[in-house]
């Protein structure tokens, strides 16, 4: 099949799973699930399932950045690669969970010399003193305090992340925050209920400073399909109660 004829199909199919969602319409959480998973029906791979939620908040404002971590109850259904910064007892244990890469000094060289083979970096704080010559190099995926990946207990973190029920979250300039809630093949209770999770979260996560309504917009998608607009004053007022 020629590259122009496999473009065409996707294109009409994309049209077709479009013409499902009633664009001027906010749907309940679950009925927006619900019509994410029949729009990603065609597809031949198990889709991942987002939810995008844009924020009352100015990111520029040091007291207004929104990040952090969340445990989902049926996960995300990726598995991840991770690799920690730790010595001796905390190495074994890391090692011991899971964990697909450990190291001190030679992880720290490994890294500045190119190797980027993981998803998730964790580090104990006896590291960071180390781990802190990787900023420049590391951007946001450095190990932070704030999204959980600096801890002491390296075990109960690295098997949430292989468990793929830890996610980490962060605004964006925009005050727009992505996170994965698992795969269409989940059934749809369970979307469910990662999404009423992941949005308790960021209610819970409101900075003080933050004026105005707080959840602008929210949006679930999958992988390929288009984006069902979520009642975001709805869920609010839901998870509030």
């Amino acid at each position: 099949m020629r590259k122009q004829d496999r473009k065409h199909i996707v294109s009409k199919r994309f049209k077709a799973e479009v013409a499902k969602v009633d664009p001027k319409r906010e749907y309940e959480p679950q009925e927006a699930i619900e019509a994410v998973k029949s729009t990603a029906a065609s597809t031949k791979f198990d889709q991942t399932v987002d939810v995008a939620v844009r924020l009352g908040i100015d990111p520029r404002q040091g007291d207004q950045v929104v990040r952090g971590t969340t445990d989902l109850p049926h996960g995300t259904g990726k598995t991840q690669k991770v690799a920690v910064f730790a010595r001796g007892a905390n190495a074994e244990a890391a090692q011991a969970a899971g964990a697909d890469t450990v190291g001190a000094e030679d992880l720290i060289e490994k890294i500045q010399n190119g190797w980027r083979d993981f998803d998730v970096l964790v580090a104990t704080p006896d590291m960071m003193p180390l781990v802190g010559r990787l900023g420049r190099t590391l951007g946001p995926r450095m190990p932070n305090p704030k999204s959980g990946t600096v801890t002491a207990d390296v075990t109960r973190v690295v098997n949430a992340i292989k468990k793929a029920t830890r996610v980490q979250y962060r605004a964006e300039k925009a005050g727009i925050i992505h996170a994965p809630i698992g795969k269409v093949s989940f059934p749809t209770e369970q979307l469910v209920e990662n999404f009423n999770v992941m949005i308790g979260t960021l209610v819970k996560a409101k900075p003080a400073t933050a004026k105005g309504r707080y959840l602008k917009k929210i949006t679930v998608s999958s992988t390929m399909g288009p984006g069902v607009d979520v009642d975001a004053l709805r869920a609010q007022q839901l998870m509030e109660k």
